[in-house]
């Protein structure tokens, strides 16, 4: 009876530590990670910000008429094929569709009273009718405006919102985790998200506008199941064209790196601002950033 009940004991006492393993073990993992490395095999983390600017030569490739990665993105969304959109970095908060819609809009279009079947109307007039824009066409009283009113109405983009390009959404802001792996001592970029903005010169505000976050994890898979429009152009060579996925996965983009994790969470340029340093410096730092992380991948190697 003693003994049964030892291994009763022993066993529940056994699962119980084994759980909390296995707890343990499952946060030893980012969620967010395409491939994650586990906190235990990571010798060196640190987490950048990168801007990549579409426009430039080198990132072309990703801004190919017609196939740009922004409107890919952006018809996903529209499609309901990429469903989670984020507030910020924290890639925590999420925004909903419409929100996410409502920023693409540019300028407000104009409200037209509804058309009153009572009311009479003379050509040129517009009115709002089922969610559409309407130009009379002739004088008319007690027609619906319809495709099939030909005489009557035309169906008119006059007074419609006006939505940004996909061209003017040419900015990505791309977050990473550098991590060297003491296992198999090599150097890992592992993103965690992407933001879609429009730069500034093409807002009201005159400042960048940030249309969402995406996990990174959710765009790999989106570009890998859409592999004939997800197409990194290569200029030199297109039977060398490849998937965005395999694109940034080969790093084929220029990022330049405008912030670096630390305890304030400020920018490179917020930094020097504060100090009083002129801009010029801020940009000169960034360029001194990214070969202070070259020069620590160099003696890591030595790890």
């Amino acid at each position: 009876m003693k003994k049964s009940l030892f291994i009763v004991l022993f066993s529940a006492a056994f699962g119980s530590v084994l759980a909390q393993e296995v707890q343990d073990l499952e946060i030893q993992y980012n969620p967010n990670s395409l491939n994650p490395i586990p906190v235990y095999e990571q010798h060196y983390k640190v987490r950048v910000w990168r801007n990549i600017d579409l426009k430039e030569k080198q990132n072309k490739g990703f801004f190919a008429k017609n196939g740009e990665i922004t409107k890919l993105i952006i018809d996903a969304v529209r499609s309901g094929e990429l469903t989670d959109i984020y507030r910020d970095d924290s890639l925590s908060v999420k925004i909903a569709k419409d929100e996410f819609l409502q920023r693409l809009v540019q300028e407000q279009g104009q409200t037209y009273e509804a058309w009153d079947p009572a009311k009479d109307y003379f050509t040129d007039d517009p009115v709002a009718y089922n969610g559409k824009n309407w130009r009379a066409v002739a004088d008319s009283r007690g027609v619906t405006p319809s495709e099939d009113a030909t005489d009557y109405w035309a169906s008119t983009t006059q007074g419609s919102s006006l939505n940004y390009a996909t061209n003017d959404m040419s900015t990505l802001h791309l977050m990473e985790d550098v991590i060297f792996d003491r296992r198999r001592s090599r150097l890992y970029y592992d993103i965690q998200g992407v933001e879609i903005l429009i730069p500034g010169a093409k807002t009201t505000t005159n400042i960048d506008l940030s249309l969402g976050w995406f996990k990174y994890k959710d765009l790999e898979k989106l570009f890998r199941n859409n592999i004939p429009k997800a197409v990194w152009f290569n200029r030199q060579n297109t039977a060398q064209n490849k998937n965005f996925a395999d694109a940034i996965l080969l790093r084929l983009f220029q990022g330049t790196i405008y912030k670096i994790q630390n305890p304030d969470d400020e920018t490179i340029t917020d930094t020097y601002s504060a100090n009083g340093r002129p801009y010029y410096e801020s940009v000169w730092a960034r360029e001194w950033t990214e070969m202070m992380l070259m020069e620590k991948e160099h003696n890591l190697w030595e790890f």
